[in-house]
């Protein structure tokens, strides 16, 4: 009898480490028949709180650890079939996008609209922060853009988005992506 285990997937799309491992787990999860519960955070939240460090490196990186860091990132991308490269707009508010990604989980088009926005940001260098593109993401993922804007602005969105990042800090994560497998955490 084979045991289905489920992987709670704490994630922010403004994270490319967290594109590699969207583009893996979506696949991972049916090749062994293990079910994906999506955990929209605030990766931003979770450095604010436990992880500082990130701020201080991005000030004043060492270029040993910056320049493994892109040629590993190249690498997983082109192994992943994905193209990854720095947009402008980085580090990006991705509060609107991770509300998205709470709607989209309600409406079961969480990947659909996840991967849009991974790729609308990762590999074309798009702005997530502004609602317009959001809406179009939205709507190419096939939600109702009404009911999509009335949640990314509303009180339930924000306390949802909350209550994942402090849940994930909570146990013990301190960036994205983070996951949990039979209660053990990987980063």
């Amino acid at each position: 009898m084979k045991v289905n285990y489920n992987i709670e997937f704490y994630f922010d799309c403004s994270s490319p480490w967290t594109y590699l491992a969207f583009a893996e787990i979506v696949s991972l999860s049916q090749r062994h028949e293990l079910e994906i519960d999506w955990m929209p955070v605030l990766v931003g939240g979770v450095f604010n709180t436990v992880n500082q460090d990130v701020y201080e490196f991005r000030k004043k990186p060492n270029s040993l650890k910056l320049n493994y860091s892109n040629e590993d990132l190249n690498l997983w991308s082109k192994i992943r079939g994905i193209s990854i490269s720095f947009p402008e707009v980085f580090p990006v508010n991705s509060v609107k996008a991770m509300r998205g990604c709470l709607f989209a989980k309600q409406e079961g088009k969480l990947v659909e609209f996840a991967n849009n926005v991974f790729q609308a940001y990762w590999s074309e260098g798009k702005d997530i922060s502004q609602e317009d593109l959001l809406l179009t993401i939205a709507k190419n993922s096939n939600l109702d853009t009404e009911e999509f804007k009335k949640f990314i602005t509303s009180q339930e969105a924000k306390d949802l988005l909350i209550k994942n990042t402090d849940e994930l800090i909570g146990r013990g994560g301190f960036g994205s992506p983070t996951f949990f497998y039979k209660e053990k955490m990987f980063f």
